[in-house]
């Protein structure tokens, strides 16, 4: 049987969500996918505590990536058990192993064809960040932008990115997917006391594309720039015109659609 679950994390502590390799190797670096691995196969061993079960470990595949830093409060993840679970059993004992920084909600069974990054329809993220001149103890990890920005024309500089284009302007390096086209369904900024939270909805995301989105944003207003410049740093499809890739402590994965 295959199941899902929603899994929430903090991503300070890890090295993002997917485990990783070194010559082929799995390091021993803490990943949300090893984290959570290690628990599923724990807690499915001592259920059933048989000799043919004591060293089978559980595979997990994650809706997406995220980097380190990066947060989430709807990653979604599927793996297959050939026994029923109880969810709210399995649930709650799974949370008791996790770190304390990784819990998991929602399980549910879904057909054998189902995959969690393949049949995902949409993703959400959030980015937040503080705008203010001076530190407070309670920022926590969140960047600290002390110019004072224009929301409404950042809004008009996201709008730019609404709908199907290439995305290469945004893209890191370390992207593999030769496809950089995707579609943005919904972009929004908005400015509450001294947090701006910029919301974007699509159906994929490049590696560290949201983080250089907002990037951009940062440097037209940093410098007075014209909101246009967003979709001149679009059509040039060239990541040297585009902003720096922001810290990633702000993002979050907050939603994914099936």
């Amino acid at each position: 049987m295959r199941y899902i679950l929603k899994v929430q994390y903090i991503g300070k502590n890890y090295a993002g969500s997917q485990i990783q390799f070194k010559n082929g190797v799995e390091t021993e670096t803490p990943t949300i996918q090893g984290e959570l691995e290690k628990a599923i196969s724990t807690l499915i061993t001592d259920r059933r505590n048989t000799a043919e079960n004591k060293n089978r470990h559980f595979k997990t595949v994650f809706s997406g990536r995220t980097d380190k830093g990066v947060n989430s409060l709807g990653q979604v993840i599927h793996f297959d058990c050939d026994e029923h679970i109880v969810a709210s059993k399995f649930v709650y004992q799974l949370n008791e192993i996790l770190p304390s920084d990784i819990s998991v909600s929602d399980l549910k069974t879904v057909d054998d064809g189902f995959h969690a990054q393949k049949s995902a329809k949409r993703r959400h993220y959030r980015y937040v960040f503080i705008n203010r001149k001076c530190k407070n103890a309670f920022d926590g990890d969140l960047m600290r932008v002390k110019f004072e920005v224009d929301v409404k024309r950042m809004q008009k500089a996201l709008d730019y990115l609404l709908g199907e284009h290439d995305f290469s302007s945004f893209k890191s390096s370390g992207t593999l997917n030769p496809s950089k086209v995707c579609f943005i369904e919904n972009a929004q900024v908005q400015k509450l006391e001294d947090k701006v939270i910029i919301d974007i909805t699509g159906n994929r995301f490049l590696y560290n594309m949201v983080r250089t989105i907002v990037g951009t944003l940062l440097e037209i207003e940093g410098h007075n720039l014209p909101a246009e410049h967003m979709k001149q740093v679009l059509d040039a499809r060239d990541r040297t015109k585009a902003g720096q890739t922001v810290s990633p402590y702000g993002l979050t994965l907050t939603e994914v659609e099936y």
